[in-house]
């Protein structure tokens, strides 16, 4: 069984400070959300652009709600870069989303959970993780930041059972109605 479980002791202090979401919400009412969010890149896809794909699928309370499938902007060298990328643009759609929630006085419980590549997760919830590639360094921070400010929490998701990866990659047959399934559940 993978160890999917997020790091919650983690200090970021040092590194972002006293980082806080804005307190400017009105007062909760109604059921507490919960955000799942899935994220995955294909590394290169493009054929003609080298480009990867970005594939983001987030769940409000097990119901799937939002859905991105896009090709980035960017090439990038390695898989480590277009996960970094996908999880950047993934965080950016979490925070639109918590804040448009909280802003209709929706209570959401706690931190986002994010599953991931593996790589990505580590270098997101060690403080002491220290990035050797300059190219992907907004991403990395703006990524490091959100962690630290408890808008996300990362965790690893292997291929076979991420639901993005749907939106990234052809699958076989059986393999594509498994993924389905698992959305619809």
């Amino acid at each position: 069984m993978i160890d999917n479980s997020f790091n919650n002791d983690a200090d970021w202090t040092d590194l972002y400070g006293d980082v806080t979401i804005p307190p400017n919400a009105p007062a909760p009412r109604g059921k507490v959300v919960e955000i799942l969010a899935f994220v995955n890149a294909d590394h290169a896809r493009d054929r003609v652009t080298c480009c990867s794909r970005t594939g983001i699928l987030i769940y409000g309370n097990c119901s799937p709600i939002m859905w991105f499938s896009k090709r980035q902007n960017s090439v990038e060298t390695s898989t480590f870069g277009s996960e970094f990328v996908a999880l950047k643009i993934a965080t950016e759609m979490i925070q639109g989303l918590q804040y448009k929630l909280r802003m209709m006085g929706i209570l959401i419980d706690g931190p986002a959970r994010v599953l991931c590549d593996m790589s990505v997760v580590y270098n997101t919830t060690a403080p002491e993780s220290v990035l050797k590639k300059k190219s992907n360094a907004i991403a990395y921070h703006f990524v490091q930041e959100s962690v630290a400010m408890k808008v996300i929490k990362n965790a690893y998701e292997p291929s076979e059972s991420n639901s993005a990866d749907i939106l990234t990659k052809v699958q076989s047959g059986p393999m594509r109605q498994a993924i389905i399934r698992s959305i619809l559940w």
